[in-house]
């Protein structure tokens, strides 16, 4: 088997509508979390969101698709992003459109962002408006098919906060396995009235910008945004930029509650032990973990805990959460990009707003920005709701 290469990248977030602008904001300790322009909820006024500085016309504007019909927020935050990463990596129109190519992408609310206007629709309140086909998960991944011609494998994963972190690992395990040669993937999700209710139903959003591991947290912050990443066999990479290698990658399942993790932490040790394993390395070798740290009790007591029983020694760890948000289906992604640029230029992105560590400061996360820092392989976790718990593992390359 081969190497899997990360050759292009494109993301859009609340901290910048590109990777460099979200790189220029990690550096600078710079958060994307508060105040809405474009969502519109009764809790808009209430509470901080991580909100895309984008609205829909500005994106359609962006995109080229002023004309374009039944392209809901996620279908263009996907756009977006999608379109910056094959730029990035050099793709062609015939490479996009070759059967050695998969597209894999993921969303949990997908069209459903137009919560309102799904209502109307459903209900027979409306004469049928451009979006009766838009509001599946699969709705934007099918709107990228469409307009960049895409005729390989093509899949929408929704694992719930997994989902793009899974993305990125089938498509690593299509190409290891030679099924296909180069593979797309990532995630995209907007804010949504049907998350965001869900969400404050389950009493675990933050009045406040959340602090992953932190003693005083009291819940998450949801945001917005999309990211993908081009993956290609080694021998396709001659001459070309390469960011990271995917090196391994694990998933499990704890089996244990709908939106709860298990105290024991089943999911989160075995998913992480798995990636370290078929990465071919040992846990000491990890020089970072981005951590999936929600910001919510028992996400990080639990993820803490696995990790203490993974590691030795803990390696340096934070949530990088604390700048976009919780985006729920393209957490993953957006984390995986995160993690590399880590890789690529030598630094450790912070946890924000931590004035009393979890468990002491000798454990504490990473709360300011360190650059120099040599970073060989990086750990990053997604664990989604019903116990999918996901982690990934990124290699520098020489």
């Amino acid at each position: 088997m081969g190497r899997v290469l990360v050759t292009g990248m494109g993301m859009i977030s609340a901290i910048g509508n590109n990777v460099r602008e979200n790189h220029e904001s990690l550096r600078a300790g710079r958060s994307g979390i508060g105040k809405v322009a474009w969502f519109e909820s009764l809790y808009a006024s209430q509470l901080p969101f991580g909100e895309v500085r984008m609205s829909n016309e500005a994106l359609k504007a962006a995109q080229g698709l002023e004309s374009a019909e039944g392209y809901t927020r996620t279908c263009l935050l996907a756009d977006k992003a999608f379109t910056e990463a094959i730029t990035d990596a050099g793709l062609t129109l015939g490479q996009l459109s070759s059967l050695d190519t998969a597209l894999i992408s993921a969303s949990t609310v997908g069209g459903m962002c137009l919560t309102d206007q799904l209502y109307e629709d459903a209900n027979h309140k409306s004469e049928g408006s451009e979006y009766l086909e838009s509001y599946g998960c699969s709705a934007h991944t099918l709107k990228l098919i469409k307009r960049y011609r895409i005729k390989g494998f093509t899949d929408t994963i929704n694992t719930a906060c997994s989902s793009s972190a899974n993305a990125i690992m089938l498509g690593a395990r299509l190409i290891r396995s030679g099924r296909v040669k180069r593979a797309i993937v990532g995630g995209v999700d907007s804010l949504a009235k049907y998350t965001v209710n869900g969400f404050n139903a389950l009493k675990i959003l933050s009045d406040a910008p959340c602090k992953p591991f932190d003693m005083n947290r009291n819940g998450l912050n949801l945001g917005e945004g999309a990211a993908y990443l081009v993956l290609e066999a080694e021998e396709l990479t001659a001459g070309k930029k390469i960011y990271a290698e995917v090196a391994g990658f694990g998933n499990a399942n704890d089996a244990h509650h709908p939106s709860a993790m298990s105290d024991e932490a089943t999911g989160a040790i075995r998913c992480m032990h798995e990636a370290i394993r078929s990465a071919g390395i040992t846990p000491g070798q990890i020089g970072y973990v981005n951590a999936h740290g929600t910001g919510t009790q028992n996400n990080d007591q639990v993820e803490f805990f696995g990790m203490g029983e993974l590691f030795e020694v803990m390696p340096p760890y934070s949530s990088t959460k604390s700048f976009t948000g919780h985006t729920l289906g393209a957490a993953g992604a957006v984390e995986a990009i995160f993690s590399i640029l880590g890789i690529a230029n030598g630094e450790l992105f912070p946890s924000l707003n931590v004035s009393e560590p979890i468990n002491g400061s000798e454990n504490a996360p990473v709360t300011a920005f360190q650059g120099n820092y040599t970073l060989n392989y990086v750990l990053s976790n997604s664990f989604g709701f019903g116990g999918n718990c996901t982690s990934l593992v990124f290699a520098g390359v020489n």
